[in-house]
Order: structure tokens, then C-alpha cells, then sequence
């Protein structure tokens, strides 16, 4: 009997439902993918989606990250994730101040009220752990650290999650998605002139007072597009990537109750199981880039000016990179490769730290609220959205705790 041809659609209904599938045949049968229809190239291995996260001068970014973007052909909005060095370089310095050890400490105490703010609204006996948790929290770390009000936290959420939805078969932007972008764009753009008007002690009003260098050897002020392309950014990385890696990590857990009782016994291990998380079901799929020159690669050749996915959730799951790859172990040795679940190279995500730290402080917190629980698995709902994989919102990963803080003192 023969197989199926092989055809990696990032916008199928089958991909959004389970890409892995996908991903092994293609790392098997074409490492070096092109689909012919939609003229686009994709890397599935461990050693060619780390070196084309590696070569920026082959795989640029300034096309964009998204496959419309890039083929259009125009350079997008000011934004750090879509620039190559050297103006990468200086933007990315600026912004990793926000985002030092010690910026990250700084934000414990706020990451811990907020989690238990939202445990202790939630009900045991009806728990979305998306909805109810996993949703609403994280955004609100990083738009407080932004300097965006409280009324418009939840918001910020909800243009985020329209702007990359995108529907089985859709391609292209559709006007959900141009709308959400640009009323968030304009949301951002009016902060921005108020903290112009009104500094406070936020990340806003710092890119508002940095400087840096221009292209005549001086140095130069962040114009308002620029400071709300980074704005959106931030908001939208730091809502999205804590959000899906909890939710896929309460399925991945009601998987496999032998992991979970492992932290049970040792919650040490909580920060090698946000690694193997990472690594096992991350949150953002790929990233797309555009092949400025013919490169040689491991499993052979990309040509000039394609676009190119860089699949590390793919990779993350590559054999030749990882002993029993397909399994889900929070002990595994994590020196085998390099996990890519939060990018490699110039564009690794700025504020890895900070969703590892609100991972470890949620995970710790899971463990109390739902030492033994169960996801109705009939209700599961994946999110279809560009580039990033998780659950929906009231339908997704809905928990019965069995054993939880309210229904069992005596634990």
C-alpha cells in the first residue's frame, strides 16, 4: 500500500489538529521540503532548522516571520523580529535591559500574586485551565511591565489571539486579522504619546528616553512606530507563549501521570519539565525566513530568494538529535541538543527567562490545586492560528480534579 504524498499545508485542518505526523515524515522523506504550489521551502531536522536560525546573513527576517509577509515581497513594520544587523544589534541591546536577570526578579512577587490571584478564582469542580488560567494571567504580567492600564490588559489578549487566527485553509490576512492589528496598533500608538507626555516607571517610557545608534555614527531616539511595534511585540509574545505551553502541558501531564507524579515526588525537576515542555509540545511552531542566497545546509540545498520555514517544533522532536525523541521525559539528559523551543541565535525570544519563571511558579501551583486530576479529552480544542499550537479558550483542556486544595485537606 502506498503512502500519501506528502504535503505540509501550515493552514490544513489536519496540521492544526496534529502537526507532529507530519513533521516525522517530512524529517524521513524530505528534509528539505518544497511545496511546489505555494513556491515556499521547509527544514524539519535538528542541524538545518539550528543553522538557519544561526545564519542571519543566509535567512533574513526583515521580510517578516509569516509566510503572506514574505512573499509580498514588502518590508514590514518597525519591529525588532522583522530586522537583520546591524540594526537588529541595537534595538535588541536596548531591549535586553528590560529584560536582565535581575529585571526578571524583580518580576516574581507580581508572577506569584497574579497566579494565585486566578487559582483562587477558579472553581475545582469546573476548571478550564486555559480560560480560567493559563489565559489570563501571563498577559497581565507583561502588559503591567509594559505600562498598559488594567482596563486594557485583557484586551491586549484578545487582539493578539484574533490578529493570528487564521482558519483552516487561510493563507492570507484576513479582515479579523488586519482589524485586530491595527486596533491594537492604534492602542499602542496612543500610549505611547501619552507616556510622552506622562513618563512613568514602565518598559514604554524607557524606550521612549533610550537612544540609539543611527546611521551617521550618532545616536537617535526611538520615533513613536517604532516604540509601538515593540510594544505589540512584547505583548503578544509574552501572552501567547506562557498561555499554549500550560495548556499543552495539562494534556501532555493527563498523558503521561507517571511525569506528573515525578514532580509530585520532586519538585526540583519543575524547571527540566518546562524544558522537556519546551521541547515536546512548544508553543510556536516555526518562524519563516527569506533565503537571500543559495546555502548549503546538512540535509542539502535551499536556494536564493524563497521563503524558508524553520520548523523547530520539528526539530525539537528530531531523532538524530535527541534519544527516543517521540517520548516525553522531564528527566531526559538536555545536553543531546539544543532545544529550540524559544528560537536560537540573534532572534531567540527576549523574554525566555521571564515565561520560565512563570512556568516553574504555575507548575509549582498545579501541583496543589490538582495533585490528581483528569482533561476531558472528548473536549479538546486546538487553536488554529500562524505559527502557534495550543488549546481554545471554554473548550480546551478543561480539568477534573480529583485531589485538589478545596476537595481534599487531607492529601
Amino acid at each position: 500500500m502506498t503512502k500519501p504524498k506528502l504535503v505540509f499545508n501550515p493552514v490544513a485542518k489536519e496540521y492544526f489538529e496534529n502537526p507532529y505526523e507530519i513533521y516525522r515524515r517530512m524529517r524521513d522523506e524530505a528534509p528539505i521540503y518544497y511545496n511546489e504550489e505555494e513556491d515556499f521551502y521547509a527544514l524539519t531536522r535538528h542541524a538545518d532548522v539550528a543553522a538557519g536560525f544561526k545564519d542571519y546573513e543566509s535567512f533574513s527576517s526583515a521580510y517578516g516571520c509569516d509566510l503572506t509577509m514574505v512573499r509580498s515581497g514588502e518590508v514590514p513594520q518597525k519591529s525588532i523580529i522583522f530586522m537583520d544587523p546591524p540594526d537588529h544589534r541595537h534595538m535588541r541591546s536596548l531591549l535586553n535591559k528590560a529584560f536582565t536577570p535581575r529585571a526578571i526578579q524583580s518580576q516574581r512577587a507580581t508572577v506569584e500574586e497574579l497566579i494565585d490571584h486566578y487559582l483562587s478564582q477558579a472553581d475545582p469542580d469546573n476548571f478550564d485551565l486555559v480560560q480560567d488560567f493559563s489565559a489570563p494571567f501571563p498577559v497581565e504580567v507583561i502588559t503591567r511591565m509594559a505600562g498598559v492600564p488594567e482596563e486594557y490588559r485583557q484586551q491586549v489578549r484578545h487582539w493578539i489571539d484574533t490578529s493570528l487566527e487564521r482558519l483552516p485553509g487561510q493563507l492570507e490576512f484576513s479582515e479579523r486579522n488586519i482589524q485586530a492589528n491595527v486596533e491594537s496598533a492604534m492602542y499602542y500608538y496612543s500610549l505611547v504619546q501619552e507616556r510622552r507626555k506622562n513618563p512613568q516607571d514602565d518598559m514604554i517610557s524607557r524606550l521612549i528616553a533610550a537612544e540609539i545608534p543611527d546611521e551617521n555614527g550618532g545616536v537617535r531616539k526611538l520615533d513613536d512606530v517604532e516604540i509601538t511595534g515593540f510594544a505589540a511585540l512584547l505583548g503578544g509574545a509574552g501572552a501567547e507563549t506562557v498561555t499554549k505551553l500550560l495548556g499543552n502541558a495539562a494534556v501532555v501531564f493527563a498523558q503521561h501521570p507517571d511525569q506528573w507524579q515525578l514532580l509530585r515526588e520532586n519538585r526540583n525537576l519543575i524547571p527540566d519539565a518546562v524544558e522537556e515542555l519546551l521541547r515536546y509540545v512548544g508553543p510556536v511552531q516555526y518562524n519563516v525566513r527569506y533565503s537571500v542566497k543559495d546555502v548549503e545546509l546538512p540535509s542539502g540545498r535551499v536556494p536564493a530568494h524563497k521563503p524558508v520555514f524553520l520548523i523547530g517544533a520539528s526539530a525539537n522532536r528530531d531523532e538524530r538529535a535527541w534519544d527516543n525523541a517521540e517520548t516525553f521525559d522531564i528527566t531526559r539528559n538536555r545536553t543531546q541538543a539544543q532545544n529550540l523551543g524559544f528560537g536560537y541565535g540573534i532572534h531567540s525570544c527576549l523574554g525566555a527567562a521571564l515565561a520560565r519563571m512563570e512556568c516553574t511558579i504555575a507548575l509549582d501551583r498545579l501541583l496543589d490545586f490538582m495533585p490528581r486530576f483528569e482533561v476531558d479529552f472528548d473536549g479538546l480544542e486546538r487553536v488554529t492560528m500562524q505559527n502557534v499550537a495550543g488549546l481554545q479558550q471554554g473548550s480546551g483542556a478543561r480539568v477534573e480534579v480529583i485531589a485538589g486544595q478545596r476537595k481534599d485537606k487531607n492529601r
